[in-house]
C-alpha cells in the first residue's frame, strides 16, 4: 500500500475553500455561546429569586406557610397549562429527545426554545418559593433547547446531526451551570451519549468548552465552594471514608428508587390524588416543605449551597437532622412536579452525611469527608460516577483528592445500582411510554397550551 504523507498546504486550502462548512461550524459555536449565556442569565435570575425569598424569610418566617404552598401551586398550574414538558429536572427530557426511536416531530415535547424560556422562569419561581430544587439539571434542558434551535440555520446534509446538537447543548448546560467545562465533556459521554460522533467530536467538545467559558467570563474563574484545605489522608481515614461512601450509596440508591417510583405512578393511592388534583397536591407538598424549612431554621430551603459552605467552613449551625429533612424536602419538591433539579440538593445531602460521620469519627479530616460525601451521594443518585467526582473536584478545587473522590463516587454508584435502576433513564423511558401512540407532527413552535392526561410532565 502507498502511504502518502499529509500535505499541509493542500489540506489547509481544502479546509478554507469550503465556506459552507465553516458557516455551519460558526453557527454551532454561536449557538453554544448563546446556550452558555442563557445559563448565565438563568443563574443570575435564580440567585436573585432566592435572595428575595431569604428577605421574606427574615422579615416574617411564618408568612412562608402561605407563600410557599400558594406559589408552588401556581408554578404547577402554569407548568401543566402552558409548559407541560418543562416539569422536573430536564435531564430525562433531553435523554428522551435523544432516543433514536422517538419520532422527529415528538422531540419538541421535550426540548425547544419555548421550553427553555419556560424552564428558566418557572425554576426561578421555584427558588422564589423556597423549594428544595437546583438550577443545574434544568440548565441541561435550557441549553439543549437553545442548541436545538441551530438546526434551522444548518444544511439538511450537514455533518452536525440533531443528536450531536442535543448532546452538545445538554453538556454545555452542565459546563456553564457548574463553571466546570471538563464535567460537561464527561457528562456528554457518560450520561447523554455514551460516545461522541467521531467526525464531530472536536466541534462538540469546543462547543461545550465555549459554553463553559461564558460562565467563567460572567462569574470569574473561581471554584463555587472555594478551596478546601485537604488534610493528610492516611490509613486512619480509610474506615471513615468507606463509611461515607457506603452510607451515601445506600441513601442515594433509596432516594433514586423513591423518586422513580413516585414519578412513575407508585404509591398508587397518592399518585391517583396527584393526577386528579395536581394543584392541590402541589399546595399540600409546598406546605410540608415550608414546615420542614421552619423546623430546620431555614437550612433546607433552596438548593442547599449555603449549608454546604457552612459545613466546609467548619461551622456547626447545620441542624443534626439536616440530611433527613433535606432528603424529604427535595423528594417532595420533585414529586409535586415543579421545574427544578436535584443536583445541588444532592450535593448538600451528601455533604451532610460526610459532616455527620466526620463529627462522630474524625473531625480533623471533616472537609475531606464532606467532599467525599458530596461526590458519593451525587454519584449514587445519578449513577454517573465520573461526572459526579469531576463536578465536586472542580467545585472545591479538590485536585489533591482526585483518587479519594473517584473511589467514593465509584463505590457509592456500585452500591446504588444494587438498590435502584438508573433514575434519569427510567424517567426518560416513562416519558416516552406516555406519549400518544399516533400523534400528528407538531408545528415549528407547538402551542403547548393545554394539559392532556397522556402528556408527560417530566422530571
Amino acid at each position: 500500500m502507498n502511504h502518502r504523507e499529509p500535505n499541509f498546504l493542500e489540506n489547509l486550502q481544502a479546509e478554507l475553500s469550503n465556506g459552507r462548512l465553516w458557516f455551519d461550524r460558526g453557527v454551532v459555536l454561536v449557538y453554544a455561546a448563546a446556550a452558555g449565556l442563557f445559563v448565565v442569565v438563568f443563574t443570575l435570575l435564580s440567585e436573585w429569586a432566592f435572595g428575595l425569598f431569604e428577605q421574606l424569610h427574615d422579615h416574617n418566617r411564618w408568612l412562608l406557610l402561605l407563600w410557599t404552598p400558594a406559589l408552588t401551586a401556581a408554578i404547577v398550574w402554569l407548568t401543566r397549562r402552558y409548559f407541560p414538558g418543562a416539569g422536573g429536572s430536564g435531564i430525562p427530557q433531553v435523554m428522551a429527545a435523544l432516543d433514536p426511536a422517538l419520532p422527529a416531530h415528538e422531540r419538541r415535547r421535550f426540548v425547544s426554545l419555548r421550553l427553555t424560556l419556560g424552564k428558566i422562569g418557572l425554576s426561578s419561581a421555584g427558588l422564589l418559593a423556597g423549594l428544595s430544587i437546583g438550577r443545574e439539571g434544568p440548565s441541561v434542558q435550557v441549553a439543549a433547547g437553545v442548541m436545538q434551535h441551530a438546526r434551522r440555520w444548518l444544511r439538511p446534509d450537514t455533518g452536525m446531526s440533531n443528536h450531536a446538537l442535543l448532546v452538545a447543548g445538554g453538556a454545555a448546560g452542565i459546563a456553564a451551570a457548574f463553571n466546570a467545562p471538563l464535567a460537561g465533556v464527561v457528562f456528554a459521554i457518560e450520561e447523554l451519549s455514551r460516545k461522541l460522533e467521531s467526525r464531530n467530536s472536536g466541534l462538540i467538545i469546543t462547543a461545550i468548552v465555549l459554553a463553559g467559558l461564558m460562565g467563567v467570563s460572567a462569574f470569574g474563574n473561581v471554584t463555587y465552594f472555594g478551596v478546601i484545605r485537604v488534610p493528610v489522608l492516611g490509613w486512619a481515614s480509610l474506615l471513615p471514608g468507606l463509611t461515607v461512601a457506603l452510607s451515601c450509596g445506600v441513601l442515594g440508591g433509596l432516594f433514586a428508587r423513591l423518586l422513580a417510583a413516585s414519578l412513575t405512578g407508585s404509591p398508587e393511592r397518592f399518585n391517583l390524588w396527584r393526577n386528579r388534583y395536581p394543584v392541590r397536591f402541589a399546595a399540600a407538598g409546598g406546605l410540608v416543605i415550608a414546615v420542614i424549612g421552619l423546623v430546620s431554621d431555614g437550612a433546607t430551603f433552596g438548593a442547599g449551597s449555603h449549608a454546604v459552605k457552612q459545613m466546609l467552613a467548619g461551622e456547626t449551625s447545620v441542624p443534626s437532622l439536616f440530611v433527613l429533612l433535606k432528603f424529604v424536602a427535595t423528594w417532595l419538591a420533585a414529586w409535586c412536579g415543579v421545574p427544578g433539579g436535584i443536583f445541588a440538593p444532592a450535593l448538600s445531602i451528601g455533604a451532610g452525611v460526610g459532616h455527620n460521620i466526620a463529627a462522630l469519627t474524625s473531625p480533623d479530616i471533616g472537609a475531606a469527608l464532606i467532599a467525599m460525601g458530596m461526590a458519593a451521594f451525587l454519584a449514587a443518585v445519578t449513577q454517573a460516577p465520573l461526572t459526579a467526582f469531576i463536578i465536586v473536584m472542580e467545585m472545591v478545587d479538590g485536585r489533591a483528592m482526585v483518587l479519594s473522590l473517584m473511589m467514593a463516587a465509584m463505590f457509592a454508584s456500585l452500591v446504588s445500582r444494587m438498590i435502584s435502576r438508573p433514575l434519569y433513564a427510567t424517567l426518560a423511558d416513562y416519558m416516552i411510554s406516555q406519549l400518544p401512540p399516533s400523534a400528528p407532527p407538531a408545528p415549528a413552535e407547538p402551542p403547548e397550551t393545554a394539559t392532556a392526561p397522556d402528556r408527560p410532565t417530566g422530571h
